[in-house]
């Protein structure tokens, strides 16, 4: 084990950690001050073409082998995604539509459930997905090949959409600003810099410029010391969607929690937690593109982008609730006849239970031209506390 807790890393690995370390270090140099702000060397870390973890041909989901650094919903069971099929459903006849588009669709999991179920409601899903990781499309390519379904992989954005849109656990992925508080009140904005040696990287500070010192105002107080982060990357892309989302809904589900929690101010050091070999910590310049960086979610913003972008905020709930109403229980009583009824029961209740997933993620939905209510918020809709 390294000094660091997490497992060595083999030959191969260490070659391409040399690799990403010398283009991070180039880009550095580059900068004005030798000062990179956070979210840029989180997007070259995760999706640097070639290098970054999700560029590269790294394995990323293990599904409990220790060769994936986690574990998604999806790869769980597949009634996590026959349940959200019943919602994609709903969404899909009040569009009028059959087309699903999924972003960040990781090894296919998700998409594997979702058209077979959809198929029994007597829809035949047009099924598109948009993956910037070339090694996970063509993963995604080689187990929806036996669904001979209507698969399509995109490069961009649609300029008009009409149907539903799922993204798992894609918001925590996309790069977050960070900042902190001084000792004197005054807001920082911490980014990368490199040592004397040139490596490694070391965290340094600047003054926050006027634009993020204003966002960061209105979410919450000056608490010397505290430092978190704020996503207006993903602020942008939901903001955006309201340009091409002409009638449907995107499900968005992802841990996090509202405003006033994500800022709460015990919460004082954020949410950035990395994840390498199913070992999850809280170290991002550690193992550039050979660890996942992630970000909880602050559903409140999200939900202030999606009204900011024309879009209507149709439901708000933890993963257990939704997927309550969405019919899991009614799936696992299928399923527990089965001779896999056993480790089924056990990954649905890692998805339900408060101690695991159930709480701790939540399920937002945004959209145009949908009847409400969704049948994944009829119970517990959640969207005053936003």
């Amino acid at each position: 084990m390294t000094p660091t807790g997490l497992p060595e890393l083999d030959p191969d690995s260490v070659a391409h950690l040399h690799a990403v370390e010398h283009h991070l270090r180039q880009q550095i140099i580059a900068t004005e001050q030798g000062y990179m702000p956070f979210d840029a060397w989180m997007d070259l870390a995760l999706y640097a073409p070639g290098l970054g973890y999700y560029a590269a041909g790294n394995t990323k989901f293990g599904g409990g082998l220790p060769t994936g650094d986690f574990t998604t919903a999806p790869e769980l069971t597949p009634l996590f995604g026959q349940a959200l099929a019943n919602v994609v459903a709903q969404v899909l006849r009040s569009a009028d539509s059959s087309t699903v588009l999924e972003f960040g669709a990781g090894t296919g999991a998700l998409a594997a459930a979702v058209i077979p179920a959809l198929r029994k409601q007597g829809i035949e899903p047009r099924y598109r997905i948009l993956e910037v990781s070339a090694d996970l499309q063509a993963r995604q390519k080689d187990r929806l090949a036996a669904l001979n379904a209507d698969v399509e992989w995109l490069t961009e954005l649609p300029e008009n959409f009409c149907g539903c849109v799922l993204a798992n656990e894609v918001l925590d992925a996309m790069p977050v600003t960070l900042f902190r508080w001084s000792d004197e009140g005054e807001l920082l904005e911490v980014g990368v810099g490199l040592t004397e040696e040139a490596g490694p990287f070391r965290f340094a500070a600047r003054d926050a410029a006027s634009g993020l010192k204003e966002k960061v105002e209105q979410r919450m107080p000056p608490l010397p010391g505290y430092q978190s982060e704020i996503n207006l990357r993903a602020e942008s892309w939901i903001r955006q969607m309201g340009q091409w989302l002409t009638q449907g809904a995107a499900l968005l589900i992802d841990y996090g929690f509202p405003q006033r929690e994500y800022y709460h101010p015990q919460r004082k050091e954020g949410t950035l937690m990395c994840h390498f070999r199913h070992h999850a910590h809280a170290q991002p310049l550690l193992y550039p593109g050979l660890q996942d960086i992630t970000a909880h979610v602050d559903f409140t913003a999200m939900a202030d982008a999606a009204l900011d972008g024309g879009l209507d905020v149709l439901g708000y709930t933890s993963q257990a609730r939704f997927l309550m109403n969405a019919g899991i229980a009614e799936l696992l009583a299928d399923a527990s006849r089965t001779t896999e009824g056993p480790a089924t029961l056990s990954a649905v209740q890692k998805l339900l239970s408060e101690a695991e997933m159930g709480e701790l993620f939540k399920v937002l939905a945004v959209g145009r031209g949908v009847d409400a209510p969704l049948m994944g918020f009829q119970r517990g809709d959640r969207r005053d506390r936003l």
